[in-house]
C-alpha cells in the first residue's frame, strides 16, 4: 500500500514537473530575433532622375475670331469640331445697316465731286473777270483797286477749288471705310483647322465697342499638341530644352505618351507663395486621342545613366543599432554626394562610403573602390523577417 502511494506521489510530482516547465517555456520571452536587418544585393541597372508636374494641354497654334463690327448675328455656317478653311465664311453679321452707311458714303462722294466741278466754274470765272480787269487797267479804264478785287476773287476760287478736291479725298476715304465695314460683316476663317470652340448664336448681338468679342476658337492642327506644365523654382534647374517627357491622362489611366521639351519660359508664376516655371512640352497627337484641356500628369526626364550600380533608397537611410560614438566617427567628414552602404560579411556588418549620382523613386546610383555586383548589404528589416519567433514554432498568444 505505501509503494503504491509513493508511486503514485511520484507521477503527480512528475506531471506537476513537466507541465510547469511547459507553462514556463511558453511564458518565456520571445527568443532571440537575430539580424535586425534584411538582406539585399546591389545590382547594376538603367537609372533615371525624373521632374514630375501637372500640366493642361492645348493645341500648339489657336487664334480667337472676333468682330471688328457691332450687330445681330445672321448666319452660322460653321459648328463646333469642324474643319474649316483659311477664307471660308463661317458667319455673317445682318450688313443692312452698313449697306445703308456705304450708300450714304457713296452719295457724299458724288456731292463732293459736284462741289468740286462748281468750284472750279467759279475759278474760271474770276479768271475771266480778271483778265478783263486787267485789259481795263492797262487802257486806263478801270482802277487799281478794282483790279486788286478782281484778283482776289480769282484767287479765293482756286483755293475754294482745293477745298472740294479735298473734300473728294475725304469722302472716298469714308466710302472706303463703310465697305470695309460692310466686309467685316462676314467673317471668315483666318487659319485652316477645327472649331474648337463657337461663343454665339443665330441672333445675338455683338457689340465691339470696346473689344472685339470673340466669336469662335480655332485649333489649327490637333495633330500637334502642347502641354503646358508649371514646375517648382526648385527643379526647373534641372530641366532643358529637348528633354524626353512622358505622361498620362486620366482619360487613358494605362496609355503613356512621348513628348519633348520645346520651351522653358522665363516669367514667373506665383503661386500660394510658390514660384513656378511654365514649360512647353510638343506631343505628337497622330491619333487624335488627346483632346484640348485634359490634366497631363508629366515625368521630365533630366538625367539619365545606364547600366550603372543601384542600391534602393531604404540601404542609404538603414542605421544598425551602434552606439552613438561610433556611429559619429563613421559618419565623420562624410560630404553632401556621399553617404553609407552596410556590407553584411558573416553576422557582422561593415560601413562602405559611397558616392551617390542620381536618385530615383526607389534606387540611387552608388559608386566606390570597395563596391560591386551582387555584394549582399543591410537594409531595414522587412515585415517577415521581424515576425516574432517563439520556441518550438509555435505561438500560443
Amino acid at each position: 500500500m505505501a509503494h503504491h502511494i509513493t508511486k503514485l506521489l511520484s507521477i503527480t510530482l512528475l506531471l506537476t514537473a513537466l507541465i510547469g516547465g511547459g507553462w514556463y517555456l511558453l511564458r518565456q520571452p520571445d527568443a532571440p530575433q537575430g539580424p535586425t536587418y534584411s538582406e539585399v544585393q546591389l545590382h547594376r541597372d538603367n537609372i533615371r532622375a525624373l521632374v514630375s508636374a501637372t500640366g493642361t494641354l492645348n493645341p500648339v497654334n489657336t487664334v480667337q475670331v472676333g468682330s471688328q463690327v457691332s450687330g445681330t448675328i445672321q448666319h452660322l455656317y460653321a459648328d463646333f469640331n469642324d474643319q474649316v478653311k483659311q477664307g471660308q465664311a463661317i458667319a455673317q453679321i445682318d450688313p443692312a445697316i452698313f449697306k445703308a452707311r456705304l450708300a450714304e458714303a457713296q452719295a457724299n462722294l458724288e456731292s463732293a465731286e459736284a462741289a468740286r466741278d462748281k468750284a472750279w466754274i467759279g475759278v474760271l470765272d474770276a479768271r475771266r473777270e480778271y483778265d478783263r480787269q486787267a485789259d481795263l487797267y492797262k487802257k486806263k479804264l478801270a482802277a487799281e483797286s478794282v483790279l486788286d478785287a478782281a484778283r482776289f476773287a480769282y484767287q479765293s476760287a482756286q483755293v475754294e477749288h482745293l477745298v472740294k478736291s479735298a473734300g473728294i479725298a475725304q469722302a472716298k476715304a469714308a466710302l472706303q471705310r463703310e465697305q470695309v465695314n460692310l466686309d467685316y460683316t462676314t467673317i471668315f476663317a483666318p487659319i485652316d483647322g477645327v472649331i474648337i470652340s463657337r461663343d454665339v448664336d443665330v441672333g445675338q448681338t455683338v457689340a465691339a465697342s470696346l473689344q472685339a468679342p470673340t466669336l469662335f476658337l480655332i485649333a489649327n492642327d490637333l495633330a500637334r499638341m502642347q502641354v503646358e506644365a508649371d514646375v517648382d523654382e526648385a527643379f526647373i534647374g534641372e530641366v532643358q530644352q529637348g528633354q524626353p517627357v512622358s505622361f498620362t491622362v486620366f482619360a487613358y489611366p494605362h496609355r503613356q505618351f512621348q513628348g519633348r521639351v520645346a520651351q522653358v519660359r522665363l516669367q514667373p508664376k506665383v503661386e500660394a507663395g510658390v514660384v513656378m516655371y511654365n514649360c512647353i512640352i510638343h506631343v505628337d497627337n497622330t491619333d487624335l486621342a488627346l483632346k484640348p484641356g485634359m490634366t497631363a500628369t508629366i515625368n521630365i526626364e533630366v538625367a539619365r545613366h545606364e547600366q550603372v550600380l543601384t542600391a534602393s533608397n531604404s540601404a542609404l537611410r538603414y542605421v544598425p543599432s551602434w552606439p552613438q560614438d561610433e556611429l559619429d566617427k563613421v559618419r565623420k567628414g562624410l560630404k553632401s554626394n556621399q553617404a553609407i552602404l552596410w556590407r553584411v560579411e558573416g553576422e557582422r556588418l561593415v560601413p562602405l562610403t559611397v558616392e551617390t549620382g542620381i536618385v530615383a523613386e526607389k534606387m540611387t546610383e552608388v559608386s566606390g573602390l570597395e563596391l560591386m555586383d551582387g555584394m549582399t548589404i543591410a537594409v531595414p528589416p522587412r515585415r517577415q523577417d521581424t515576425e516574432r519567433r517563439r520556441r518550438f514554432g509555435l505561438s500560443l498568444f
